[in-house]
């Protein structure tokens, strides 16, 4: 007689691996988890929730990361690296790169295809690699927290980003170790942690001026549902415009008591900045603030002593035009909609740079009603973005599809092809839901043509060379024929995360090319491997001293 065998016990599956939002960015990021149905926003070793996105590279080859790094601005600028997410998507020679490369102490350098690098003691580093360094330092700390391996994200652009700029970002977080299982919009991941379980039936203007983009989003909230109407934006445009232009008061005034030759002491310039960073804190608490501090210059024996005084309206008459482009891009979100901004239901703030009273006084003007800041605007977005990790994390449930959010997003930017004359063909306009997909017909221009390159432009001039080139997919293999006879089809796909990929196909001979597109900012294989051998070596050597400090 057999003995009867007890049933195997039942083994619940393994927890699904956590998926954390990061918000990456220009100035300081910020990381957070979803438990227990709880946002949290995940402090470091000090209780700081926020870190710098800096990079400081130390003379004994130490790299330090976050608060600690932004340290070394004052002491060592030429090899601290900050705001390097302005440079992203930039060509080397375009002229948003050139006025930047004026107004920072470290070297940037050429690299190949026209990309901006770092150079910093002798070696160089491509712009991933600087933001994969940030991102790992936010790894890092959701790691110690929560006990546990930290392998997948929700990593946010800002909605204006182009192609190229979030391929940049994806690349960063793979170089980090991340998998990014979604780029995530900033304005869309705010609105998210404001109406997610609220039940909200509202339209929405998230005004989101971060320290180096601006951007607005019009978006219609009803439930769960989120719609995004209308977004535009400056990559170029953030409270580092206000920092360096307090900045360039400061240093006229020191000049003109103590002249100096600035470009031979550049941290001269880090230092400066740093005094303007804090009267333009002060000022979002007091209506006047007096400085005096003593600065070492290479022309004196001695510290020279800078005393200055600046208030609320000194401060408007030297920023105000610089918060005032903020709105003829919101007036630009506002032309293509059936209403107007003072017919919304709130208005949401977003990003650091809107806790200047300025700021908020003229969004207040411009949309007709105070705006709102319930949730602090420096981590609102690593909260949206923490919620749409955790939708995306958990396992498949009738209860939960009833419940996860339904982002409908646009594209930032109308996307096309070149033609012979030199028009940009557009193929997906601009604010187009995505994930979306698009196919045309075009023809060859030649007789014998045997292939076609076909261009890819993002941008809203008709003019092909006004606009940004993200790259090109060549098609060979035509038969030989007259021009026009053969007859091309292509598809351009945009996805959630805002990536595009093209697809092109002979339509005689079913042919074929497909390929993501390659952006004219990417980088090689080749580079890419480069990449991950020289992040592995400052990470293999990192600890809480190198990547981030003791408290």
């Amino acid at each position: 007689m057999s003995t009867p065998q007890s049933a195997p016990l039942a083994q619940s599956p393994p927890p699904a691996p956590v998926v954390v939002g990061i918000d990456l960015g220009t100035t300081n990021s910020c990381v957070a988890v979803m438990i227990n149905g709880q946002v949290v926003v995940i402090p470091d070793e000090a209780g700081r929730r926020l870190q710098a996105s800096a990079v400081a590279f130390l003379e004994d080859g130490t790299v330090v990361i976050g608060e600690e790094a932004k340290r070394e601005l004052t002491r060592d600028p030429r090899n601290t690296v900050f705001s390097a997410k302005r440079f992203l998507g930039w060509p080397y020679d375009s002229d948003e790169a050139k006025r930047l490369r004026a107004q920072l102490p470290y070297r940037v350098v050429r690299g190949e295809d026209q990309n901006a690098m770092i150079e910093v003691r002798g070696e160089r580093y491509a712009l991933p690699e600087i933001s994969a360094l940030v991102l790992h330092r936010m790894r890092d700390i959701a790691e110690r927290y929560l006990g546990r391996e930290v392998t997948r994200a929700v990593i946010t652009v800002p909605a204006n980003f182009n192609d190229s700029q979030r391929q940049m970002t994806k690349l960063a977080g793979e170089l980090a170790g991340l998998e990014v299982v979604r780029i995530l919009n900033e304005p869309t991941a705010a609105a998210l942690a404001y109406g997610y379980g609220k039940g909200l039936d509202a339209s929405l203007a998230i005004y989101d001026l971060g320290g180096g983009t601006f951007d607005v989003t019009v978006l219609r909230a009803s439930g769960n549902i989120f719609e995004v109407l209308s977004t535009s934006g400056d990559t170029y445009l953030g409270g580092d415009d206000l920092d360096n232009r307090l900045t360039r008061v400061l240093l006229l005034y020191l000049q003109k008591q103590h002249p100096f030759n600035l470009d031979a002491q550049p941290e001269v310039r880090g230092f400066v900045k740093h005094i303007a960073e804090n009267m333009k804190k002060a000022l979002s608490t007091y209506e006047r603030v007096q400085l005096t501090e003593r600065v070492k210059l290479a022309e004196y024996p001695e510290p020279v002593e800078l005393s200055v005084a600046l208030s609320r309206d000194l401060f408007r008459a030297q920023c105000a035009d610089i918060v005032e482009r903020t709105f003829k891009i919101c007036d630009e979100a506002f032309s293509r909609l059936p209403f107007a901004p003072r017919d919304l239901s709130d208005v949401i703030l977003v990003g650091g740079s809107t806790r200047v009273p300025l700021v908020r006084e003229l969004v207040e003007r411009y949309f007709g009603r105070p705006p709102r800041a319930d949730i602090d605007p420096d981590e609102v977005v690593a909260v949206g973005a923490a919620i749409q990790g955790a939708m995306l994390s958990a396992p498949f449930s009738v209860e939960h599809t009833l419940s996860s959010p339904l982002l409908l997003d646009v594209t930032p930017a109308s996307l096309g092809v070149v033609t012979i004359q030199g028009i940009c063909e557009v193929l997906i306009p601009k604010n187009t839901p995505v994930p979306c997909e698009c196919r045309k017909v075009f023809a060859t221009t030649s007789d014998q043509q045997r292939e076609v390159t076909i261009q890819v432009l993002q941008g809203e001039s008709r003019a092909a060379a006004e606009n940004v080139k993200l790259g090109e997919l060549t098609l060979a293999g035509l038969r030989a024929a007259p021009r026009g006879a053969v007859q091309i089809e292509v598809t351009f796909e945009i996805d959630t995360d805002g990536l595009v990929s093209i697809r092109a196909r002979d339509l005689h001979t079913g042919v074929e090319q497909a390929s993501s597109v390659k952006v004219s900012a990417g980088y090689s294989e080749r580079e890419v491997r480069a990449m991950r051998g020289q992040l592995s070596s400052h990470v293999r050597a990192a600890d809480v001293s190198v990547v981030g400090g003791d408290a």
